[in-house]
């Protein structure tokens, strides 16, 4: 018989430590953006966990609470009790599969994996923000795509996503080298070009990305830019509807 698949909405979002674009920090503001977009699985970068500089707050269990999902999160930096990093959020079955970090020359980066249910159906999820020079994210990518991670057997059957703010642009290296494994979600329906995600207020770099393996199928996807969208952080939420493809029964 054919194979069965089974339709899900994905969200990566860069929060700027829930600074918007207006000074104000809002972790509220962010939950709601994240809300309205009704995604089943959200991938979020640059969060604060007990910072000074945010007034202490877990950011990544505020918003999740406010979404009633459970969050997944690991820590890029981690100085004594303050914490930086990204975070899979999902009300969906889930577990932690992978977190660590990545090989980094500035800021350090990190990257997790959670595999999620989708009712028998496994997809492993893997949430990262790659650094700010070029050589950077070039050893980054390549760590992404060796055994620890996308190399790895349990990734064989091709139901995986990549999302993330990977601070690449589609014709950069990095993109390319990444794009070769995987399929880039925006270019649906015979799109050339998709619309950029930085900055939030006049959008002009594609920065932010969805990526899908083999057994995971594109069904659109859309730039979330409406007015709360672009004062709740200095990046726009990318929105992806995709269907994960089942064993024939």
């Amino acid at each position: 018989m054919p194979a069965t698949s089974r339709t899900i909405r994905l969200l990566t979002y860069n929060v700027h430590a829930c600074r918007g674009t207006d000074g104000r920090l809002n972790p509220a503001r962010v939950a709601r953006v994240i809300a309205d977009c009704r995604a089943d699985i959200v991938a979020l970068q640059e969060l604060d966990v007990g910072r000074r500089r945010s007034g202490g707050i877990d950011q990544a269990q505020a918003i999740a609470t406010h979404l009633e999902h459970t969050l997944h999160f690991h820590p890029a930096l981690h100085l004594e009790e303050e914490k930086y990093g990204d975070a899979i959020l999902t009300a969906l079955p889930s577990r932690l599969v992978r977190a660590g970090p990545l090989p980094s020359l500035g800021e350090p980066r990190g990257a997790l994996c959670v595999a999620v249910d989708l009712g028998g159906v496994e997809l492993l999820v893997l949430n990262t923000h790659l650094g700010l020079r070029r050589i950077e994210r070039l050893r980054q990518a390549a760590e992404l795509l060796g055994p620890d991670w996308l190399g790895h057997p349990r990734f064989a059957d091709g139901r995986c996503v990549l999302l993330g703010d990977l601070n690449s642009v589609p014709s950069s290296p990095v993109y390319r080298l990444l794009a070769a494994s995987l399929r880039d979600a925006a270019l649906t329906l015979g799109a050339r070009r998709a619309r950029p995600t930085f900055p939030s207020r006049l959008p002009l770099l594609r920065l932010d990305h969805v990526l899908l393996g083999k057994e995971v199928e594109a069904r659109g996807a859309r730039v979330v830019a409406h007015a709360l969208a672009r004062r709740a952080s200095d990046h726009l939420p990318l929105l992806a509807e995709v269907a994960v493809v089942a064993e024939a029964s």
